[in-house]
């Protein structure tokens, strides 16, 4: 049974734009084991041009690429640092040859050139300036670029009033923001070793040398300190390493502040997310002292495995980069609820790949092993069933927008109903999909899906950024009390 009548399309595309592009390191044959390296023959060839010829290949190349970038010169001048030891001790290049050689090395990237899918949806810190029934509200999307290599940008867009919806130009040179050190949690450092099998002696020993928040200086001191007769310790290089991989992988990005939200990128900045940062699901999160602050979970990809991340920022400008622990963090597709409840953090997941489950997070920073709530049962998703991001708080009841899996891997969205107090208890469903690829979404990268990581509630409706086949986004509002009322109970 499908609900069809419920849904309000809107008629606006959110479609990838390759001009979207940023700056990446570019080291000719480095897939290759030459016997010279090829990027010492090219630093050859670039100081053997004319200083005439090498300052107006500079200007040219500034001139081409200068309004496409923000401060381009800067980027040539870091890569040039990157592969300087590849030129000859003896040479005294220019500032301008400098920069030549950082040019050299490298080349534009089209973020979203393949694809542009997986949205979520949170309210904008920026309120300001709006008539009534007006919500400025902050996208964020899965871009996909050569090589199938995902990173996450955002959009900005005007809800309202009606059924109204205007998303912000996007133009302009995009930010990748800089990787920054940040204080480790102790717990949450303990809380790999576990998950990795790595709770020893030497792993005790370091943790107990470092304070609650520790920085990189502080582990190396801990490391340093380890006794003798545990360094001598088959395992503790093993160990040590693995300390310094789970420390390692945490981090901050902090984007200058007159740099728009929809100019800034979160790209990769470790090796476990090496191959992509998917599906980010974003939720205005409330703490117990009802602070407000931004939070995502996402998934790391490193080309073989995949790791359950989270995101934390109080203005969406500045980032802290954390991994996920514990037994439901074991697969994709977490999503925060948006305040605790019962004095307890919880989380949707699927953590066995098929079952929709909540899970809490314990004393010691894991997330427990779930509590199923939502098992493949109708034909449209009895290959798998998932959350289509954060729970939206109503007065009846956790509205859950939820996605199944069907015949040809199809894929729909419906919606489940939680208990407020209880939410281990679902108390209604939907009885068939909400929303089904149409005609005209079927077609597209991953063709016959629709695929959500999160809507919000706004006026009477619920509205719902989606991934059309993964080519594309579109959007859709539905009127919440008539969503409620086609639920059924029990499940």
């Amino acid at each position: 049974m499908t609900v069809p009548d419920l849904v309000t399309r809107l008629g606006v595309t959110l479609a990838p734009d390759p001009r979207r592009v940023i700056i990446k390191l570019f080291v000719p044959g480095e897939d290759t084991a030459p016997v010279r390296s090829r990027t010492t023959l090219l630093i050859d060839r670039i100081m053997l041009l004319g200083h005439r010829e090498a300052e107006e290949l500079l200007e040219e190349t500034l001139r081409l690429f200068g309004g496409r970038h923000r401060d381009l010169a800067a980027t040539f001048l870091h890569h040039y640092d990157l592969v300087r030891y590849r030129v000859p001790s003896h040479a005294d290049l220019s500032p301008a040859a400098r920069l030549l050689v950082g040019a050299y090395f490298s080349h534009e990237y089209s973020v979203e050139g393949t694809a542009l899918c997986n949205p979520s949806m949170v309210a904008h810190p920026d309120q300001s300036g709006l008539g009534p029934g007006r919500l400025r509200v902050v996208i964020s999307v899965r871009q996909i670029g050569e090589g199938h290599l995902s990173s996450i940008g955002f959009a900005t867009a005007l809800l309202g009033p009606g059924d109204g919806l205007a998303v912000a130009d996007r133009s302009g040179p995009l930010t990748v923001g800089p990787r920054h050190g940040t204080p480790h949690r102790r717990d949450l450092l303990a809380a790999a070793l576990t998950d990795g099998g790595s709770d020893n002696e030497v792993s005790a020993t370091v943790l107990g040398s470092l304070p609650e928040l520790f920085d990189d200086d502080d582990f190396e001191r801990a490391v340093a300190r380890l006794p003798a007769d545990l360094l001598t310790r088959t395992t503790t290089y093993a160990t040590v390493e693995e300390l310094r991989r789970a420390t390692a992988s945490d981090y901050a990005v902090a984007f200058p502040a007159d740099v728009p939200i929809e100019r800034r990128v979160l790209w990769p900045a470790t090796v476990v997310e090496g191959n992509g940062m998917e599906d980010a699901r974003f939720v205005r999160f409330i703490g117990e002292d009802g602070t407000p602050s931004y939070r995502a979970t996402y998934t790391a990809y490193d080309g073989r495995h995949i790791r359950s991340r989270m995101l934390t920022s109080d203005d969406l400008r500045t980032f802290e980069v954390t991994s996920l622990r514990g037994p439901a963090a074991a697969n994709k597709g977490m999503a925060l609820f948006p305040r605790p409840v019962g004095g307890r953090h919880l989380a949707l997941c699927r953590s066995d790949g098929e079952t929709t489950g909540l899970t809490v997070l314990d004393e010691r920073g894991r997330w427990q092993r779930p509590v199923p709530l939502h098992t493949p049962c109708g034909g449209w998703e009895l290959v798998q069933v998932g959350n289509c991001g954060s729970p939206l708080e109503t007065d009846a009841g956790w509205l859950v927008i939820t996605h199944g899996v069907g015949p040809m891997r199809r894929y729909a969205i419906g919606a489940l109903l939680l208990d407020l107090d209880e939410p281990h208890r679902v108390i209604a469903a939907l009885p068939g999909p909400l929303l089904a690829p149409d005609d005209a979404e079927r077609e597209g990268y991953v063709p016959n899906v629709v695929y959500s990581c999160g809507g919000l509630l706004h006026g009477d409706a619920l509205w719902l950024p989606y991934g059309a086949s993964d080519a594309r986004i579109e959007f859709a509002r539905v009127n919440l009390a008539d969503l409620l009322g086609a639920m059924r109970p029990g499940h």
